[in-house]
């Protein structure tokens, strides 16, 4: 078969089995890209981390998994800054999501944008962050609920060479931030409660992130303030303006008929009210 005639054949199977049409646009040979080393890919991730400009980063569990390769080309090809992997065990949550194998793949494929793996997971957490770490991702968050020892945790992403951080559920509350601050590189906190599906976006997360945008700005170091959970048009704006400036975004992305038109609008937004912020 005449491989135009299989790719073709692959994006219906995709688009049967997830009800959701693929864009053949998005099924384009690629030109062959140059190797890089897992040292490489690191440090551009950290670089990314350590600039001011704001971050948008799509949710892989709301892409067409069964065409995860190019879903992934797609966003980073339309301006994604990372890639969002939310990995649910099925106990900290009701839901069960992407393991390490997902991020073997991307890697093997040949993806080298920032993958940003969030553990919402108990009891295991230290095992997966060695697993995922050996996978290829870049960046750890994970729920302190999760694991028996909050700094270890930390000290084991840094260890690892990755960059750490903390989410904080809607009922954590941001003391829990002090005697860690001086480790994280990432707070993330969701606008919802992880693993329940239809909640509703908790506008409380407005008035956290300014206590945590505060905390950080005290600390004197560059730390990433990150928000998931509904965020979108409606509300990225205002997230910006209290401060946050790393976007998880899941079908505001990924179900969008345009991805870069999405990134785009999505990224015009928050800029705009970062500004309003500063100014």
């Amino acid at each position: 078969m005449p491989r135009s005639s299989a790719l073709l054949l692959l994006a219906w199977s995709a688009s049967a089995w997830t009800g959701r049409q693929v864009p053949r646009r998005r099924l384009r040979a690629r030109a062959p890209r140059a190797a890089k080393t897992v040292e490489d890919i690191q440090t551009a991730a950290d670089s990314v981390l350590e600039t001011d400009k704001l971050m948008i980063c799509p949710a892989l569990a709301m892409s067409n998994v069964a065409m995860l390769g190019a879903e992934v080309e797609s966003a980073v090809a339309a301006g994604a800054d990372a890639i969002h992997v939310n990995v649910m065990d099925g106990h900290f949550t009701r839901k069960m999501t992407l393991g390490p194998m997902f991020v073997k793949a991307l890697r093997a494929h040949g993806i080298t944008a920032p993958l940003d793996v969030q553990l919402t997971a108990c009891d295991v957490v230290d095992t997966l962050v060695e697993e995922f770490a050996a996978a290829g991702a870049n960046y750890i968050t994970f729920h302190p609920e999760g694991t028996y020892h909050v700094d270890r945790t930390l000290s084991l992403i840094k260890k690892l060479g990755l960059k750490a951080g903390v989410v904080l559920n809607p009922g954590t509350p941001v003391s829990i931030l002090e005697p860690i601050l001086g480790k994280v590189d990432i707070v993330l906190l969701m606008s919802i409660n992880p693993g329940f599906p239809a909640e509703a976006f908790n506008e409380n997360v407005y008035g956290k992130a300014k206590v945590v945008s505060k905390m950080i700005a005290d600390s004197g170091r560059r730390i990433r303030l990150q928000v998931d959970g509904g965020a979108g048009l409606k509300n990225i704006q205002q997230l910006a303006e209290c401060g946050i400036d790393t976007f998880v975004v899941g079908r505001g992305v990924f179900h969008a008929d345009d991805y870069a038109a999405a990134i785009a609008e999505l990224r015009g937004l928050a800029e705009a009210g970062a500004a309003q912020r500063c100014s």
